[in-house]
């Protein structure tokens, strides 16, 4: 049975949860920033839903337990439905899929939920190393730069497009990971953590200093952009090719292409997503869970310790390439400079921050690191001091993440012994 202060721990974060969603109703970002004068209806009616949100969780919370104190269960059904069906993640896809539709997505905030999307994608494949087989990977950059420069070499040198070369970036990035993983995943805990920091490093100097195939500091420009079907999001396509506007008949507007791939990222962040819950509850995953509990345990059972952890290290870096390359594509140019120790520190901190292992949590600590930040940008230096007392507060109220709590991979059926 909760305790009230766990129930008024659980009913704030719902609140705060609904407050993060609703706080765009609050006022309309303009090209010169947030408006002067916000409407006051708008932040009264956000206060008061918050508020009731609030009221509402913590009474169904209060509801439920009576109802399990008195032993009144809910029909069989009803509990599978809720056992596989989470309304708050249905919730953010239906929102994710509805937002640039509407009059809150500018081109700006497009590009803000897209840099979101792609580090919620990189959490994700780190959550399988970090979250599900306990290797603490301090060089995930490293990944994310093998797939977007092999996306960019391709893609200049071989003229292969962006779909094509999708694949290829996350299959080096994987195999990469494969075969430094015999000598490395032998070893445990800070000295892991040590060589796959070194490892980060090395790929960054190893971009810098091979200037004849990566250009050096200067990086790679030019890249080129994914197409829909062979459809470029230009005014003019090349030779050869169509543009999407003349296609479909449509005046040409270069938030299109923003458009178009915000979706890209959001169905391979929802891909992902999807194919590291399901692979939580395959035996590998429950390997998985089982080696990062104890692995002594475990290596007594029979179980070949470096092949189970190696699938967790090259899966993870299967999905820092897919992003790699997609963060090519986006930008259309890469350099070393952008895949430093900070961004593996980065998509470390929103792993822990949302709760290791908790896919729903990481979602809720990428919009808190990467969006919170870009909202209050106008405050300049103090938008950095906020953020860091947040993430204090988050830590020392809920010191397991956000979403701490887990449901188990595996349950058992329980049957009571007869008196």
């Amino acid at each position: 049975m909760m305790p009230l202060r766990a129930r008024l721990k659980d009913a704030a974060l719902t609140a705060l949860i609904a407050l993060i969603l609703a706080l765009p109703l609050a006022g309309v970002r303009t090209e010169d920033g947030l408006d002067g004068v916000l409407i006051h209806w708008r932040i009264g009616a956000v206060c008061i839903a918050t508020f009731a949100v609030f009221c509402g969780r913590l009474l169904l919370g209060l509801f439920v337990q009576k109802l399990r104190g008195r032993k009144i269960a809910l029909p069989e059904k009803l509990t599978a439905i809720g056992a596989n069906f989470n309304l708050l993640s249905v919730i953010f896809i239906l929102a994710a899929i509805a937002f640039p539709f509407t009059p809150l997505a500018t081109r700006y905030s497009l590009d803000v939920s897209t840099m979101v999307l792609t580090y919620i994608m990189l959490a994700f494949g780190l959550n399988i190393t970090v979250g599900y087989a306990g290797l603490l990977d301090l060089g995930y950059a490293g990944f994310y730069a093998l797939g977007a420069y092999c996306y960019a070499l391709l893609a200049q040198h071989t003229g292969i497009g962006f779909w094509a070369c999708l694949p290829l970036a996350g299959g080096v990035a994987a195999a990469t990971a494969f075969i430094l993983g015999f000598p490395v995943l032998r070893l445990r805990g800070d000295y892991f953590a040590v060589v796959t920091l070194g490892f980060g490093e090395i790929v960054r100097l190893f971009l810098i200093n091979w200037t004849s195939l990566t250009n050096g500091p200067n990086g790679i420009s030019d890249i080129a952009r994914p197409t829909l079907f062979g459809l470029e999001f230009s005014r003019t396509a090349a030779a050869g090719h169509a543009a999407f506007n003349d296609f479909f008949h449509m005046d040409f507007d270069p938030i299109q292409r923003v458009m178009f791939l915000y979706f890209v990222i959001l169905v391979l962040a929802l891909l992902v997503g999807l194919f590291a819950a399901r692979l939580r509850r395959l035996p590998l995953g429950r390997a998985w869970e089982a080696f990062r509990e104890d692995e002594i345990a475990c290596a007594s059972l029979g179980i070949n310790s470096t092949w189970i952890k190696s699938a967790a290290y090259s899966l993870g870096a299967l999905v820092a390439g897919l992003a790699g390359a997609f963060l090519a594509a986006r930008q259309g140019f890469v350099s070393p400079e952008s895949f430093t120790f900070t961004e593996s520190a980065t998509i470390l901190a929103i792993v822990i921050l949302g709760g290791v292992g908790h896919p729903l949590g990481i979602v809720l600590a990428a919009f808190f690191i990467i969006g919170l930040p870009e909202l209050f940008r106008e405050f300049e230096q103090y938008r950095m001091l906020a953020f860091g007392a947040g993430m204090v507060l988050i830590m020392v109220w809920r010191p397991g993440g956000l979403m701490a709590a887990r449901e188990p991979s595996v349950t058992l059926p329980f049957k009571e012994s007869p008196p």
